[in-house]
């Protein structure tokens, strides 16, 4: 069974213990505790009505995964403990029996307290014993005698040990049971390493493209139980460690997820790479965070199977470096991980519908839910997009982005599932992965599904369900591991009924929709704007904005929304220098022009507020607010632009040329507006 048959729990474990019990932790008394509290009394008679009784089957079909590893490791150790009046079993991460092995006088005795297959074992149902309790505490333990909560069960000894899966949570366990008197105190530690090999076994499967470092003090050790084994991404991200691992470098399972491969050993995971890719798999020297000296083997399979020459998926480096040595029109990029823009809190700026989107974007953080964000074109999609990638349990991995509108429909089949070498005339000489498998690990965007051709739709649809990408001339299938994302301006629904969009594929998509609001329906838009005009400046130069400007701000319309926002905040902050505050002059040509032409909105209504005009004669203040001017109250913005023409030109002698450059217009401008200047400023 390969790894993408397999699903973990859903609760997620933070630790996976192999210590001893902690001082003054008592885990005997307390679940005789939750015994009492679950209604059990000592007398109850062994319950053999279990509610779980009927779902043997099925529970062996969802725990078979477990079964598979299992089942070798229960005959070696029932090999071991043959003929000691004592059986061998494997229950699920619930308590049910799934499989039994043992001598058959003694699995008759079993059989009375309902220590068969089919029967829940969980403290819930038969109070403490070393299978429900071990399961509870998450931890191997042995249940002796008189320490049974139920007084037909204490002539067994029962010792018991959690299996945890290579994602750090309980999957099953792994219980010794025989008679009391034969009794032996190494049968736990034979138990724990039974489990542990168990857990070993899983890992190959579970991580069939991941690095694996197989690493121990002692070289003759490596290959054997008590090895460690650490899983990472090809970048480097830390994945999972079993338990000999966890015990090695000195930090619990918990702990390690916020490492990498070089915070733990000390060198790139690209050196690693490096020093393993020769032929000879002999074992070599590194040190760990801690200072401890490990011997240690790699294990690397190639991500892509019909391109021998690249042992994993590229990381985002690569991939760009690859885009920029072979120019393409497609408009797909790898978005490296921006630290000022890669969290969701950072886009909370306090708009309630932009606080909503977020809420429930991190309630399904992690969940490999798909997710489709509409909203009016520049509302910030992509940003995000890039937020949920950089919150999510993906955040080490690629983010691709690929622009559907901009793809030409000859190339973006090929651009996007990849090609072998020679597929068509002009393939590229070892081929190409494609954009789905660059962010293989990682998140897939895909903005402006909506403009994705219809003859793709059904293939993007097959990669989504399956899992799996066929590159053109492969011949073969590779398994991919993408979370999606995808944006649209357009309304699906309504191409749907057109049968320009497929509504399979929609229902694909849209595991969770949500809609950004334009930028003139925020309420944060103060904020927005602050938040714009810091990212633009330098050297910690501090721009302000002239309140008449943040008034024509909040009045106007914006149709290209954040992105003509930012666009026109780039040109100002250029244009001010060290002025330090943002005024009408300013502003782009174009904006200014769009303005005294009118609207139909409220931009060109009168503001509210007294507007000065504009006099560069003014020494600049950096930090201050401008100087009290003469105000024009009740005229309209087109009578300022006059005014501040005229007086431009009285200033500069009628020079038109020198009064379009100081109000930052062209000279076309003033003289289209010649008709309602005084006739004497330009002769």
């Amino acid at each position: 069974m390969n790894a993408a048959m397999y699903t973990p729990p859903g609760r997620e474990r933070v630790n996976m213990p192999s210590a001893p019990h902690e001082a003054g932790h008592d885990p005997i008394g307390q679940s005789h505790q939750r015994s009492r509290a679950f209604g059990i009394t000592e007398q109850s008679e062994p319950d053999f009505s279990s509610p779980l009784r009927g779902d043997l089957t099925s529970a062996l079909d969802e725990n078979r995964f477990l079964f598979q590893h299992a089942a070798p490791v229960m005959e070696t150790l029932y090999d071991q403990i043959a003929n000691t009046h004592s059986m061998v079993l494997l229950t699920s991460a619930k308590g049910m029996v799934l499989h039994s092995l043992g001598d058959n006088d003694f699995l008759e005795k079993a059989s009375r307290v309902a220590l068969m297959p089919g029967m829940d074992w969980s403290e819930q149902t038969k109070g403490t014993n070393a299978i429900g309790t071990a399961l509870t505490e998450e931890e191997a333990l042995t249940v002796h005698g008189n320490q049974h909560f139920l007084n037909a069960n204490k002539f067994l000894t029962c010792s018991c040990s959690p299996i945890f899966d290579p994602y750090g949570q309980v999957i099953g366990a792994l219980d010794v049971t025989g008679d009391q008197r034969s009794f032996h105190q190494h049968t736990l530690a034979l138990v724990r390493m039974s489990a542990q090999m168990i857990e070993n076994h899983m890992f190959a499967d579970i991580f069939p493209k991941a690095i694996r470092v197989h690493f121990h003090t002692r070289s003759e050790f490596l290959g054997t139980l008590v090895e460690g084994i650490a899983v990472f991404s090809p970048e480097g991200r830390f994945i999972s460690a079993n338990r000999s691992a966890q015990f090695q470098i000195g930090l619990p399972f918990a702990a390690l997820k916020a490492h990498t491969f070089s915070s733990l050993f000390g060198i790139p995971i690209s050196s690693l790479v490096d020093l393993f890719s020769g032929t000879l798999p002999t074992p070599k020297q590194l040190v760990l965070h801690n200072g401890v000296a490990v011997w240690c083997r790699v294990k690397i399979k190639a991500a892509n199977p019909w391109n021998a020459g690249r042992p994993m998926p590229v990381t985002p480096q690569q991939a760009e470096e690859q885009a920029a040595a072979t120019p393409s029109p497609a408009v797909a990029k790898v978005v490296p991980r921006k630290p000022h823009l890669s969290t969701l809190q950072y886009l909370d700026t306090g708009d309630p519908q932009v606080s909503a989107v977020i809420h429930k974007l991190r309630m399904v953080s992690g969940k490999d839910i798909p997710v489709m964000i509409l909203g009016e074109t520049g509302t910030g999609k992509d940003l995000l997009a890039q937020a949920i990638h950089g919150d999510s349990n993906r955040s080490g991995q690629p983010f691709v982005s690929v622009n559907c509108a901009s793809i030409p429909d000859t190339l973006i089949e090929s651009e996007l599932f990849g090609y072998e070498e020679g597929a068509f005339t002009g393939a590229r000489k070892k081929g190409s992965i494609g954009k789905i498998l660059q962010a293989n690990g990682g998140t897939l965007f895909l903005d402006e599904i909506g403009d994705m051709p219809k003859h793709l739709q059904a293939r993007l649809l097959r990669v989504l369900q399956e899992r799996r990408v066929s590159p053109l001339g492969a011949g073969k299938e590779v398994d991919v591991d993408v979370a999606v994302v995808s944006a649209t301006h357009k309304n699906l629904k309504d191409m749907i009924a057109r049968g320009d969009f497929r509504e399979d594929l929609y229902y694909r998509l849209n595991g969770l929709v949500v809609r950004l609001p334009a930028l003139r329906e925020r309420t944060d838009f103060d904020l927005v704007v602050q938040k714009i005009v810091k990212a633009l400046c330098e050297n910690g130069q501090h721009i302000g904005i002239a309140p008449r400007v943040m008034e024509i701000f909040k009045r106007y319309h914006w149709p290209g929304n954040f992105r003509q926002l930012h666009n026109l905040l780039r040109t100002a902050v250029v244009m001010v220098g060290c002025a330090g505050v943002i005024d009408l002059e300013h502003l782009p040509d174009d904006f200014l022009e769009e303005l005294e032409h009118g609207l139909p909105h409220p931009v060109a209504q009168r503001l509210s507020k007294p507007v000065p005009t504009i006099d560069t004669s003014l020494p600049e203040v950096p930090s201050a607010p401008p100087m009290p001017e003469p105000t024009l109250d009740g005229q309209k913005l087109q009578d300022v632009a006059i005014s501040a023409m005229a007086q431009m030109l009285r200033l500069h002698g009628g020079n038109v040329s020198a009064a379009a450059k100081a109000l930052g217009v062209s000279r076309n401008t003033i003289y289209r507006k010649k008709h309602l200047l005084p006739p004497d400023l330009l002769g």
